[in-house]
């Protein structure tokens, strides 16, 4: 496959209002891609929107509030951005949430709430938007360290990335034959919002939660604008798989070596 190549072309991004997906939106728009932009919080969003369109004027920005954990809201937004753009160059779906808590701390409801936000939502949109994508054009889905590893505490978000990595990696041997690229992307430690905001399980201890937020934070080293760095060239470069940050590609050599017994060998380097 021919590099990808932004001039001149749009994007679609997901949870652009703050992170990785805002400093995707600020790249994109740099390399002279336009714009569609979808995010929760309507301040974030408008923000990020003013500030490209300031520094950017020959490039169109379109943004959508919308709350992905809403399955007729995102179905709704995929057909209102395939009548306004006729076609798609590249879908980001970056957009995602945690949920802190052992599976027996959550409500299947809080459960459910993380699957439609991180696989559902990029299900959704990939469907809609993917008859508007021609040859040449390129999706990305954003899973995480924690769709190669399996850490306790976190069975919804593992779950839903672990999904999104198997649904990306499909896509990728189904769309080649159409020249239409897919990478899949692999965080780690990225200085986002990602633990404040994060929902606690109904039934979690509230200290038991701040004290290990408190030492997740520690781990959230990454600046965001190099993670975002890091996806374009990797769209660029047309790469199946991209891990970011040294706290994810240990970890995933790690459970390369260990399929089973991977967490207990990650506890023993962290201990050290």
């Amino acid at each position: 496959m021919k590099p990808y190549r932004f001039a001149g072309r749009t994007a679609v991004v997901t949870g652009a209002g703050s992170g990785i997906g805002e400093q995707l939106a600020r790249a994109l728009a740099e390399r002279g891609s336009h714009l569609v932009l979808l995010e929760r919080d309507k301040e974030r969003l408008d923000r990020v929107s003013t500030s490209i369109r300031a520094a950017h004027p020959g490039i169109a920005v379109s943004e959508t509030q919308v709350d992905l954990a809403d399955r007729d809201a995102t179905t709704a937004v995929a057909r209102q951005i395939v009548g306004g753009h006729p076609r798609i160059d590249l879908l980001i779906n970056n957009a995602g949430v945690a949920l802190a808590g052992r599976f027996d701390e959550v409500t299947l409801e809080e459960f459910e709430w993380v699957l439609e936000v991180n696989f559902h939502a990029p299900v959704v949109l990939t469907h809609h938007l993917l008859p508007s994508m021609e040859a040449g054009a390129h999706l990305v889905n954003v899973s995480s360290l924690y769709g190669l590893i399996s850490p306790p505490g976190q069975s919804a978000y593992s779950a839903s990335k672990f999904a999104l990595r198997g649904f990306s990696q499909v896509l990728r041997s189904e769309l080649a034959d159409r020249g239409i690229g897919v990478t899949t992307v692999h965080p780690g430690g990225i200085n986002t919002r990602i633990a404040a905001d994060a929902r606690v399980g109904s039934r979690v201890d509230r200290e038991e939660f701040a004290v290990g937020v408190k030492q997740f934070s520690r781990l959230l080293t990454y600046p965001p604008e190099r993670a975002a760095a890091d996806i374009l060239r990797a769209v660029e470069r047309r790469k199946a798989r991209l891990l970011i940050a040294a706290n994810a590609k240990i970890p995933d050599v790690l459970a390369r070596l260990f399929p089973v017994g991977h967490m207990t060998a990650i506890a023993r380097v962290l201990s050290r």
